[in-house]
């Protein structure tokens, strides 16, 4: 796990002093992802930096990495799971290597392959590869955006860096607030198609890549993409007996590493799966780091997370977050996402990566079940619906029943603790389209004009949100709702996730990998009949049916998950929090950026109904200023 960097530009100078002085100046704010060794490389046409977090073939594996003949150069992200296979495959076509790194294997897959490579390989990855011959480049993404990957085209060159910050370093690169990718924040907290929060900057979308010539880009690619034609010849047998194959051995491959390893733990079905699978490939006692709130048992989860690590004999570790240092971290937090996405849970994720630091190096965990295998409560209060629009008017949207109001009913006691958001969802709007209804369901902030001066007002266009929800929501492919929203999930959502879980761990110098998101896996899910995945609203059904003999059933049955929820809306109340949140939200520099209205504001943080997440938005979207767009 490392941070890349570099700059390609046609310019005649190029590369100068000017040049090499950027390009140190963006490693240095990339060396907590890589405090192990640095590097740099210059060329014409190409300057590219490195920061290295040793994980495999810790001394031969520097980089960026030059071919043995001085043609090609690779900088490089991220890991690749088979390059056992891969070298194997290569060595027998008379390639030789001087290392046991996967860097190696890639660069080497690369110069036989180029693009067609990335349908040989599996691993999480961002990097850029050049000829440095012909001053043509490449940059690739992996299948769902575990890795990072942010570029910019300015004044003839093209930059780009694991971290936009470091992007930033580049004297030509503005920090300006972007207002389309704002609309975005506001309603779903994260940005769609490939926007970013600063205008001008951009990252690379999951499963493309990018090639160039100097500071051109001349094409982008996407290579991968979920495929949801749907297998008819094989059983559930057979779906439920190849998804248990898959997944140990996405985990056993994921377990190679020659430094310390562990396995995040939150007591659910997913970080179970792998923390069980890895102990049963890499054996001993087992690492696992879990997070826990001491306001109440709707905040901790310990004890299920206590049973799975004792049923494997594993060696378990927790902290427990307070609220000062919620105050004390969150604005540094901010710093290291680059950009505000997702929930508060980003504040315990990090507490917990920076436990696990403290005794491995690469930690295993569960993210990306819930989008895949259709885990989250919101897709059976969508099928609720569905079910009684199917019973009442007896449409057949989906070209067949998936879920019947009678299939549903045994499961529907799942949906007691989200009476808020089924609250929400039953006010208007019934029976409408499924995008309509699903823009619904996800919509963080419905009433985000109300927040916002008339100025910045001016900028929010609902109806243009929603046309950008509908180009990834209505995929042509999916009949199926539940394709639909998980398919929506994954190209959104799950990205952004990724990137919590990328920052956290990276601002802890740890990797963190993610074995239940290998793209066999999710070719097989996409290509199953829809009922496997979601048989009368049972959520993760094929998934819990794989992997039972895993987990124990107290885990394995819970009804109750959590996903980690902090106690945001008590904190909020008194202490520290609601200090904090005050003085920042209704200060004069706040009132004086004229992008909430101050009233809004007001009134939401001391009404007797505080929306948590609207507040979240606000808050984090005013340090966000502070650090990174006040600074110009």
């Amino acid at each position: 796990m490392c941070g890349i960097c570099g700059i390609f530009s046609s310019a005649d100078r190029f590369p100068d002093q000017k040049s090499e002085d950027i390009v140190r100046s963006m490693m240095e704010r990339l060396a907590h992802r890589g405090p192990d060794g640095e590097g740099y490389h210059g060329t014409p046409g190409a300057f590219v930096g490195h920061r290295r977090l040793a994980v495999i073939d810790l001394e031969r594996g520097a980089q960026p990495m030059v071919s043995a003949d001085g043609r090609y150069l690779l900088t490089f992200n991220g890991e690749i799971y088979n390059y056992i296979e891969l070298r194997a495959e290569l060595e027998s076509a008379g390639v030789e290597f001087r290392t046991s790194s996967d860097t190696e294997v890639l660069l080497a897959a690369l110069i036989a392959d180029g693009p067609g490579a990335l349908s040989r390989i599996n691993g999480m990855y961002a990097f850029a590869f050049v000829d440095l011959r012909t001053g043509q480049w490449l940059m690739a993404r992996d299948c769902f955006g575990i890795k990072p990957l942010y570029y910019a085209q300015v004044r003839g060159e093209v930059v780009f860096a694991s971290e936009i910050k470091a992007i930033l370093e580049h004297p030509a690169v503005a920090r300006e607030r972007n207002w389309r990718a704002l609309q975005h924040y506001l309603t779903f907290q994260y940005c769609l198609h490939g926007e970013t929060l600063f205008a001008g900057v951009r990252t690379l979308e999951p499963g493309y890549y990018i090639e160039g010539r100097g500071g051109e880009i001349t094409r982008t690619v996407r290579y991968w993409d979920t495929d949801y034609r749907i297998d008819e010849n094989h059983t559930e047998a057979y779906f439920e007996e190849r998804l248990r194959e898959l997944l140990s051995e996405s985990v056993r491959w994921q377990v190679r590493s020659d430094v310390p390893l562990g396995g995040y733990l939150s007591g659910g079905i997913d970080s179970s799966v792998v923390t069980s699978l890895a102990n049963k490939h890499v054996g001993g006692a087992f690492p696992v780091f879990h997070g826990r709130f001491a306001e109440g048992e709707a905040f901790d989860e310990s004890r299920h997370a206590r049973a799975m690590c004792e049923s494997i004999g594993g060696e378990y570790h927790e902290v427990v977050p307070t609220a000062q240092e919620f105050v004390d971290l969150l604005p540094d937090l901010i710093y290291a996402l680059d950009e505000p996405v997702a929930g508060p849970g980003v504040f315990p994720q990090y507490l917990v990566s920076r436990l696990a630091a403290e005794r491995v190096k690469v930690v295993l965990g569960g993210q990306g079940g819930d989008e895949i295998f259709a885990g989250y409560a919101r897709y059976l209060i969508g099928y609720l619906e569905q079910a009684l629009k199917g019973a009442i008017f007896e449409t057949r949207e989906e070209g067949r029943h998936i879920v019947t109001l009678s299939s549903i009913i045994p499961n529907l006691s799942v949906l007691q603790q989200y009476r808020p958001l089924m609250q929400h969802f039953w006010r208007d709007g019934l029976f409408e389209p499924m995008d309509a209804r699903y823009f619904r369901l996800i919509d963080r902030s419905p009433d985000a004009e109300t927040l916002l001066t008339r100025d910045a007002g001016q900028h929010f266009n609902r109806e243009e949100i929603f046309a950008d929800f509908q180009k990834v929501f209505n995929h042509p492919d999916t009949a199926a709702y539940v394709n639909k929203m998980t398919h929506f999930d994954q190209k959104t959502l799950l990205p952004a996730l990724l990137q919590v879980e990328d920052r956290v761990s990276m601002a802890a110098s740890l990797e963190s990998r993610v074995p239940l998101l290998d793209r066999r896996i999710v070719d097989l899910v996409t290509s199953m009949p829809p009922a496997l995945k979601f048989r009368g609203g049972k959520t993760k059904y094929i998934f819990n049916k794989s992997v039972r003999s895993l987990i124990p059933d107290s885990v394995r049955n819970r009804k109750d998950k959590m996903g980690f929820p902090i106690p945001l809306r008590l904190w909020l109340k008194a202490g520290p929090v609601r200090e904090f949140t005050h003085d920042v939200l209704l200060s004069k520099t706040c009132r004086d950026r004229g992008l909430f209205n101050p009233r809004a504001l007001e009134s939401l943080l001391q009404g007797e109904v505080q929306i948590d997440r609207q507040i979240w938005g606000a808050l984090c979207l005013e340090l966000w200023h502070r650090r990174f767009i006040d600074r110009a």
